[in-house]
């Protein structure tokens, strides 16, 4: 499957439609990003259940400050419209087939119990 180009315009409905997204955030000058971009895209191929979406941060720059990406380029998986990693640098091929293995694996109910456990106990320090 080719991956998707996410832009400003499609971002939040994308996530909405799909359960499970992979988002590569790069850009064209990026040496690192175009030593991890095929391996990205073999990815896809290889998991065509899973959504795999790049964003250009040179021409999608609002959506890359929107998510403060400092560092590309910056690979982020979201499950169930919830961010589960969020990490800049080009991985091996053998790591992002692991952290797809991970993501897959992941009890989405513990996730949500945890972020709501977390979000409790912030309200009650600030308290």
């Amino acid at each position: 499957m080719a991956t998707f180009e996410l832009t400003k315009d499609n971002f939040n409905e994308t996530l909405t439609d799909n359960e499970f997204v992979l988002i590569d955030f790069w850009a064209s000058w990026c040496g690192p990003c175009k030593t991890f971009a095929p391996i990205f895209d073999q990815a896809s191929d290889e998991n065509p259940d899973l959504l795999f979406a790049k964003v250009d941060t040179e021409s999608q720059q609002e959506l890359a400050a929107g998510f403060d990406i400092q560092s590309i380029p910056t690979l982020m998986v979201v499950r169930d419209k919830t961010v589960i990693f969020n990490q800049p640098g080009a991985l091996p091929k053998d790591a992002l087939d692991d952290l797809i293995k991970q993501c897959r694996e992941l009890d989405m109910e513990e996730v949500r119990k945890e972020i709501e456990k977390q979000q409790a106990d912030g309200r009650a320090s600030a308290e």
